[in-house]
């Protein structure tokens, strides 16, 4: 048995591997680096990107769990999941929601360089005995992160015929892993979800993921309906390699604070697959053709 859960441990993390450097290849194999940069002269788009990912959800992930009255552990859990926006997966979330691109790549910079900056100060405060090392937050975002969004952006760069070769291969990569992902997040974690239901933390997650996303997306006033898309689901995935970092970095992790962010790989996926399927609607009926 205890073979078994190791086996289906290992192949989350590798199908989640595979969704996260599929997604953000394929992104960079369709974009300029230059694109990207200048997304973040937006003003508008760049003020709240920060205010929302590193002030507004620290601050919601707080004080729900103080109304819910979740234990500290839990509570901890969550704070950290509110302290790291944007999962790697967002491309393949703001494509489905035909949002554009251009500004998915620029809210990947943003919270990658954030969370590295925020994580090691704040993260102290959240738990006892927690200490983070700024390398250890960095090295996941790093080499999962940045590194497939880049060496995509320096493909198209150098070599467009070869970046629309292996375009469709790193898509594919992407999709399969992400069904995999889905199907094994029930067989591994329905059972500890429903376990700490009772808790209130899938409540918490599902309020705090909901909530956060809808400020950010109605937040948007002088943002274009892709803009704001992106912006919606950089709030509404959270990098949960960057929260668990500091965690498994300890002598004695919390269980409990573990659990918390675990638990919201599958919420956030669920939310984030409704919130694309709403922002895809709004999308259609834009008098404005996103790009």
């Amino acid at each position: 048995m205890q073979d078994l859960d190791a086996l289906l441990a290992l192949a989350v993390r590798v199908s989640l591997i595979g969704f996260m450097v599929g997604s953000l290849l394929d992104m960079g194999l369709e974009l300029r680096v230059r694109d990207a940069l200048a997304c973040l002269g937006n003003r508008r788009f760049l003020a709240r990107a920060v205010a929302f990912g590193f002030v507004v959800g620290p601050a919601l992930a707080w004080a729900i769990g103080r109304v819910l009255r979740l234990d500290p552990s839990y509570a901890a859990g969550l704070t950290l999941v509110g302290l790291t926006p944007c999962a790697p997966f967002l491309p393949a979330l703001v494509r489905h929601a035909k949002g554009d691109m251009r500004y998915a790549a620029a809210m990947m910079l943003v919270a990658a360089v954030g969370t590295v900056l925020v994580l090691p100060v704040v993260g102290p405060l959240v738990a006892e005995g927690l200490t983070i090392d700024a390398w250890t937050v960095a090295r996941p975002i790093l080499v999962l992160v940045l590194l497939p969004l880049l060496v995509g952006m320096a493909v198209f760069g150098a070599a467009p015929p070869v970046a629309a070769a292996l375009h469709p291969w790193a898509r594919a990569v992407g999709g399969l892993a992400a069904v995999a992902l889905l199907v094994l997040c029930v067989i591994v974690y329905g059972r500890s979800m429903a376990g700490t239901f009772g808790e209130r933390v899938v409540v918490a997650e599902v309020l705090f993921l909901g909530a956060l996303t809808l400020m950010a997306y109605r937040s948007g006033g002088g943002l274009a309906q892709g803009e704001r898309s992106v912006l919606g689901l950089g709030m509404c995935t959270r990098n949960l390699g960057a929260a668990l970092a500091p965690l498994l970095a300890m002598e004695a992790p919390d269980e409990r604070a573990v659990v918390a962010v675990v638990l919201a790989l599958p919420v956030q996926l669920v939310c984030a697959v409704v919130a694309a399927a709403i922002f895809a609607r709004a999308a259609k009926s834009s008098p404005v053709a996103e790009g």
